[in-house]
């Protein structure tokens, strides 16, 4: 599905992506971990052609996408951070995202999921963090798509919520999409997550099953296996 090759990025004098080289199969759910300054979001925005990287190359479904844009209508992307115009409402913004990327959407049953129906004639800029965060995912997964990135996804989300992120995300990885999640909440990754990604210094430390990086560092649970890569690396 998404094969990177010999990937480079540097910002300045700082080379963030250092001839990286990953190859994520069709379907299933697949965490990108790192500490800061990784690379892992500059991995996903490359994917995603928000940042283009010097050297390298991307291809999704054997299609080279560095420079082009027509493949971005084929990935759902929710970013860490949602910046919504202010002044919108809730219905104002999720319209004026059908119209963009003029796909079938199907956000009522979304709304209904996150009790969003309140907030729906509300101004984006009063709304709390995590009913921003609602809007943020009711955007993401009301267009189906192949491919669905998801950035700190259950930031701000009450238990409720994430309860129902975490069924929708199983859903979509039955239908056979494949699902890209960044988060530091080792639990959520570890309940979620069907193979890890985890990028130290620009390049791919491992990769594989949770179980395969717990028997690797011979500890019981993927916090202390990622503490265990993080202490060993920098001992």
């Amino acid at each position: 599905m998404i094969t990177i090759d010999n990937l480079y990025k540097t910002f300045g004098k700082v080379q963030v992506l250092k001839g990286l080289d990953l190859a994520i199969n069709s379907g299933g759910i697949f965490a990108v971990l790192g500490p800061n300054g990784s690379g892992k979001t500059t991995l996903i925005k490359s994917i995603l052609g928000m940042v283009i990287p010097e050297r390298g190359s991307i291809q999704i479904k054997d299609e080279k996408i560095l420079k082009t844009h027509q493949y971005r209508n084929g990935i759902n992307y929710l970013p860490q951070i949602a910046n919504f115009p202010a002044n919108l409402t809730v219905i104002e913004l999720l319209q004026m995202i059908k119209d963009i990327r003029n796909k079938e959407a199907n956000e009522n049953k979304l709304i209904e999921l996150f009790d969003l129906t309140p907030f729906l004639k509300q101004k984006l800029g009063n709304l709390s963090g995590g009913t921003r965060q609602k809007v943020n995912l009711v955007l993401t997964f009301m267009f189906d798509s192949e491919i669905i990135i998801l950035d700190e996804p259950t930031t701000g989300l009450d238990p409720i919520s994430l309860i129902r992120l975490k069924k929708i995300i199983q859903e979509e990885k039955e239908k056979g999409k494949t699902i890209l999640i960044t988060s530091h909440i080792m639990s959520f990754v570890e309940e979620i997550s069907d193979e890890i990604v985890f990028l130290l210094d620009g390049k791919i430390y491992f990769k594989g099953s949770i179980n395969k990086l717990k028997e690797q560092t011979n500890q019981t649970d993927l916090e202390h296996a990622i503490a265990n890569i993080l202490t060993t690396q920098h001992a």
